[in-house]
């Protein structure tokens, strides 16, 4: 007889949790298949850390397959659902796509960012969802501060090193806690104008910083915030965004070149193609986290609205604390439905929340006892070690390096801005250059929503709005629709496109613009006979039908004019079809003379901001470009 075979879609909090604790009960009874982007697990709350230079990436993701020796993994973001057939597809990292059949389905998806109406955030702003992002905002704070410290303009100085976060929650506050520190103490060995340090600010609609939290834990909270120097103005949020700053709903203007996007979250659409009832986004479920009329659907975390039995008629918060215990109830009532161990009903008793404020400050109350200062600061990593499934003696090492040792303030260069757009539907995987990555289009929300920030550490996936597009674990089957117009990217707040690509100022070695500087008379370049114009490929950028591209994929595009401070302009398109769909173009070499042009972004992904220092740059008939070096 076949062994009963078990898909967990997420490894979050709720989907690692699960799968682990199946291991354990169906002691190889059964096969236990785990569907995940990424080949970690990804432990959200200590990641405003890594981007302030504390702890390296890998101390707070932990290995799925190093941690988990029983369960398959299978890399891939679920696409759709066939409750009927019992049958989950998937698309791989590289654009493969298969089938897992199960007999029980665990559906742990997780949470997408909210994004909301508000003009320029998706084109200027970057959230904080996956690793990429934080290993940019890292990058970006550190590449700011050292062209704040060697600016000519004080202007220009000052609005580089003012930083706005959007958000008090959880997230949003750690942020700018951990930030502050991170940048004082790059000014300390680099400093800047007289009189001129950096300046951080959190904004939130609420009344108060993490509304969600008890009042004595939110106002330990911003008075540790005030005394580090951070800009707090509640009741105030973003009206709307630009190159050179944003506009704020009290009518005040800030100059800055940093937006971070901590605004809230909503559950995964993925749940929302399975066509059944929902609760304000969520699929709804019994006290077993069974879904009602399906015996095979189980879900938890985030997508699930599970029912509070501590309060009656409400449902339990989106918080890591929950998602990690529905994980465990989840997996001892799939055994269960196996004939292994009992149900149980999911019932909790609040542990108290810690927030770790960065140095020796946090605000805590375990069990209910409010704490701050260095006793919060044990308790809160102490808690940290408690709750990690991996990696503790390393990232306890990291925090007792991080106490004796200066922190490292340097730009690896690794992530680029294009790689973590806001309007992403996979935060937790950097888009590269050819690949066919889906991005969220639609923006739609409410705008009056964001109230309360983040709300919690465990929603560690990102994307957007309900009534956007497709988001990380869904694709409900339907390919993510463009903008009217056809518009598919957006240039990165660094201002005007770059010149190598399409939507901007014509690329100077590519006909159809400005002629080629050696073709007198505007003659056509060369490879292009008959003054035949440049083909668009799938990534959105030009590509000459004779010799390949080599002037600016291999160190990204040409910065655009918008370093020197101008707004910049969007990107479009020409040929941008749906954002969905994968890449037609061939994989082989060109048939022209040479190696094949490197694919360059894909073309819904915006263009790379002037922040990135480009490389070399050679002109297509081999001689050297004006001004390049």
């Amino acid at each position: 007889m076949s062994r009963p075979r078990i898909v967990i879609v997420g490894a979050g909090f709720a989907g690692y949790r699960t799968a682990r604790t199946l291991s354990r009960l169906t002691r190889h009874q059964a096969d236990i298949t785990l569907l995940n982007p990424t080949d970690y697990f990804l432990y959200l709350p200590l990641l405003p850390q890594v981007a302030a230079g504390i702890l390296e990436p890998r101390r707070v993701s932990v290995s799925l397959s190093g941690t988990l020796p029983h369960v398959r993994l299978v890399l891939g973001e679920a696409d759709g659902i066939d409750l009927d057939g019992h049958t989950v597809h998937y698309t791989g990292p590289e654009g493969e796509e298969g089938t897992l059949p199960f007999d029980r389905l665990v559906l742990a998806a997780g949470s997408v960012n909210k994004l909301l109406p508000i003009p320029g955030v998706a084109e200027h702003a970057h959230g904080f969802r996956g690793m990429p992002e934080a290993l940019y905002l890292r990058d970006h704070v550190t590449r700011q501060v050292e062209l704040a410290a060697a600016a000519d303009d004080r202007a220009e100085c000052a609005a580089r090193c003012t930083f706005v976060v959007v958000g008090a929650g959880y997230t949003g506050t750690e942020v700018a806690a951990h930030g502050a520190m991170y940048t004082d103490g790059q000014v300390r060995k680099h400093p800047m104008r007289t009189g001129m340090r950096p300046r951080w600010m959190l904004l939130d609609v609420a009344p108060r910083v993490m509304p969600e939290m008890d009042e004595r834990l939110s106002r330990t909270a911003e008075r540790v915030l005030r005394q580090r120097g951070v800009d707090v103005r509640m009741g105030t949020s973003v009206k709307e965004a630009t190159h050179d700053g944003v506009v704020l709903t009290d009518g005040s203007t800030v100059d800055t070149r940093t937006l971070v996007w901590c605004v809230g979250v909503r559950p995964d659409p993925l749940v929302e193609s399975l066509g059944l009832p929902m609760e304000r986004g969520r699929l709804l479920v019994d006290p077993h986290l069974q879904v009602p009329g399906r015996p095979e659907l189980f879900a938890c975390g985030d997508v699930a609205a599970v029912p509070d039995l501590t309060r009656p008629g409400q449902y339990t918060p989106m918080t890591a604390q929950h998602a990690w215990r529905h994980g465990k109830v989840c997996a001892q009532n799939v055994a269960a439905s196996l004939g292994i161990g009992r149900r149980r009903a999911y019932r909790h008793r609040d542990m108290g929340f810690v927030v770790d404020l960065g140095g020796a400050k946090a605000a805590a109350n375990p069990l209910g006892l409010p704490m701050s200062g260095p006793a919060a600061g044990a308790v809160t990593r102490g808690y940290h070690l408690a709750a990690m499934p991996g990696n503790r003696v390393r990232v306890a090492a990291d925090w007792l390096l991080d106490a004796v040792l200066p922190r490292q303030a340097v730009q690896l260069g690794l992530v680029r801005s294009w790689s973590v757009p806001l309007e992403s539907s996979s935060p937790e995987v950097a888009r590269v250059p050819g690949h066919p990555g889906r991005a969220r289009t639609d923006t739609g929300g409410d705008a009056g929503s964001d109230a309360g920030g983040d709300t919690a550490p465990d929603t560690e996936q990102a994307g957007g709005e309900p009534g956007g597009g497709a988001a990380k674990n869904q694709r409900g089957g339907r390919p993510a629709q463009t903008k009217a117009g056809g518009e598919s990217g957006k240039t990165h707040p660094g201002g005007e496109p770059a010149k190598s690509q399409p939507g901007g100022e014509p690329a100077r070695n590519h006909p159809g613009g400005e002629p080629a500087k050696n073709q007198p008379g505007g003659e056509p370049a060369r490879n292009q006979p008959h003054g035949e114009r440049v083909k668009r490929g799938q990534s959105g950028s030009p590509r000459a039908s004779g010799k390949p591209r080599r002037a600016v994929e291999a160190a990204g595009p040409r910065p655009g004019r918008g370093a020197s401070g101008k707004p910049g302009k969007a990107s479009r398109a020409s040929g941008a079809g749906s954002a969905g769909q994968r890449s037609t173009a061939p994989s082989g070499p060109s048939r022209s003379a040479g190696p094949p042009a490197d694919p360059g972004p894909p073309a819904h992904q915006p263009p790379p901001g002037p922040d990135i220092a480009p490389g070399p740059v050679r002109r297509t008939d081999g001689r050297a470009a004006e001004g390049d070096s």
